[in-house]
């Protein structure tokens, strides 16, 4: 616990620029870092929207799929990674599912020319899985933008929308990026518009109603974001490290490997000015979702 009584994350520094909605996994004892790799990535060779799987301790790269999808997150099961990722047109979202890394097969998982859809966030609750999906649109059920909606599915394949009541929350800008479950609580971490933007953490047992942690934010700006995390970056981007408008920490996702938390997150000034930062918590994740709720 940190002086307030919060989950102690301890901030490692910044390891990339324009990248912002990453994935931590373990797979098959390995930690690999999925990356939507942006059209105007910094080093983006093929100068169109992607996905990878980025191997963590050498850094390497694994080859792009998934060409123009956006807005993606990976998710481990029964020795396959699942990746779903939103279409351009912001209308579908597709699932990509592998058991190597290199041979993925597709299907789309929803698909609505009504919705307009962002990130996606998937997990394992009790017997079946729960998909959570940003939305900025229709206005009935978004609300204000930016609003989560949920998915659910007993086998990966055939997925089930929600009834609308199911959201958080459409009443302020609540932008969805990770969801878990624990102990009957779904636990939404998503983007609150407050002293720039920090992420906040609320639960729920039934995805309607919804209680914020009484210790929030669980990430907030601070000049931490700014340490030095990658020794191979170039030297200008090292200069923007150093000189960007900080006032966000956004896209919060993690994973627990070797009884700790490897956490991912963004910093910027949330308008396309974006770093890619590291963080631990020295837990597993169970403590780690239980301590934001004493």
């Amino acid at each position: 616990m940190d002086a307030a009584g919060r989950p102690h994350i301890i901030k490692l520094g910044t390891i990339d620029c324009d990248l912002v909605e990453t994935t931590p996994i373990v797979f098959k004892g390995k930690v690999y870092r999925f990356e939507w790799v942006r059209q105007g990535y910094w080093n983006n060779q093929l100068k169109r929207d992607h996905f990878r799987l980025v191997d963590h301790k050498t850094s390497k790269p694994g080859a792009p799929f998934a060409l123009d999808h956006q807005f993606g997150s990976a998710f481990v099961a029964s020795n396959t990674v699942y990746v779903t990722g939103s279409t351009s047109n912001r209308a579908s979202i597709q699932m990509f599912a592998s058991p190597d890394l290199n041979h993925w097969q597709t299907w789309t998982v929803f698909s609505n020319a009504s919705f307009g859809i962002f990130n996606t966030s998937l997990c394992r609750a009790k017997d079946e899985y729960v998909l959570m999906f940003e939305i900025d649109r229709p206005a009935d059920q978004a609300g204000v933008p930016f609003t989560a909606r949920f998915l659910k599915s007993k086998d990966l394949h055939r997925w089930e929308l929600t009834p609308p009541e199911c959201n958080y929350a459409k009443d302020r800008y609540t932008a969805p990026h990770c969801l878990r479950f624990l102990d009957g609580y779904f636990y939404d971490f998503y983007l609150e518009a407050h002293d720039g933007y920090e992420m906040r953490v609320v639960r729920s047992k039934n995805l309607i109603h919804w209680e914020a942690s009484p210790l929030n934010p669980v990430l907030k700006a601070s000049d931490e974001d700014r340490k030095p995390g990658n020794p191979n970056l170039p030297a200008e981007l090292r200069l923007r490290i150093a000189t960007a408008r900080n006032l966000n920490n956004s896209d919060i996702d993690f994973c627990e490997y070797q009884g700790g938390l490897l956490i991912n997150y963004s910093w910027g000034n949330q308008q396309g000015t974006e770093f890619l930062a590291e963080a631990t918590y020295l837990g597993t994740e169970a403590q780690f979702l239980r301590g934001w709720f004493p």
